[in-house]
């Protein structure tokens, strides 16, 4: 059997009186997982659910989307900060929670808002806004370059990748980094004591570079593979 991929979903609130909330997710994450050979499945962000998910699934995908809510990390959110909703990020990170307890070897790949969550939840810290602090934070917002550190389970190498963001890891708690950008952004990182637990800052889903785009999503099912019970 291909291997099964979990993707977190955003909450959405339509406009309009009593109308309930929605799970939303780009399909972009679930064509790339596909076309790298595995089965994609959107989980819908019910943190009571959080361990089955943990247990249910090969592989995960933690997506991008709106700012962490800092004050349980012991900081203020930024007040440029677009807010996470709250119980998406009580769900991501029960299901961070879950994975470290009961499938540390489980393949993650965290993207952008993921790969955030990824470092809070390591001891790490974030700068909520770039621009106070650095001078070319608008070249965060399309294409730019990374500059790799060394090898990894992540086929990482000197390219242009796509990101949209005005937050990034200042410091990346028990994870080590993997690559930067040349502003010195922290742009990936990987857990040191696990065998997959990577976060990239750009989008895979929306790069063109098949290493640093659509090459993730095949290590991530790769990893699967290796990993998943016979």
């Amino acid at each position: 059997m291909p291997p099964l991929i979990g993707i977190t979903t955003d909450i959405v609130a339509p406009q309009g009186q009593d109308k309930p909330l929605k799970a939303d997710c780009s399909l972009a994450y679930a064509r790339c997982i596909a076309a790298a050979g595995g089965v994609p499945i959107l989980l819908p962000p019910i943190a009571d659910l959080a361990p089955h998910h943990a247990r249910l699934c090969d592989g995960f995908v933690f997506t991008g989307g709106d700012d962490p809510r800092t004050e349980a990390f012991g900081v203020p959110t930024h007040p440029a900060a677009k807010p996470l909703h709250p119980e998406r990020q009580r769900y991501e990170l029960a299901l961070l929670d879950a994975l470290q307890r009961s499938r540390p070897q489980a393949p993650v790949l965290g993207v952008c808002l993921g790969m955030q969550l990824m470092a809070l939840h390591s001891g790490g810290r974030l700068n909520q806004h770039l621009p106070d602090t650095l001078p070319t934070a608008a070249e965060h917002r399309g294409r730019h370059s990374i500059r790799p550190g060394g090898a990894s389970v992540l086929p990482l190498r000197e390219g242009s990748v796509w990101s949209n963001h005005h937050q990034a890891v200042d410091d990346p708690g028990r994870l080590t980094v993997l690559a930067q950008s040349p502003d010195g952004i922290i742009e990936a990182v990987v857990g040191p004591d696990r065998p997959f637990y990577c976060g990239v800052q750009w989008h895979p889903e929306r790069t063109d570079d098949p290493a640093l785009g659509q090459g993730l999503f095949v290590s991530l099912i790769a990893a699967a593979r290796a990993t998943s019970p016979a």
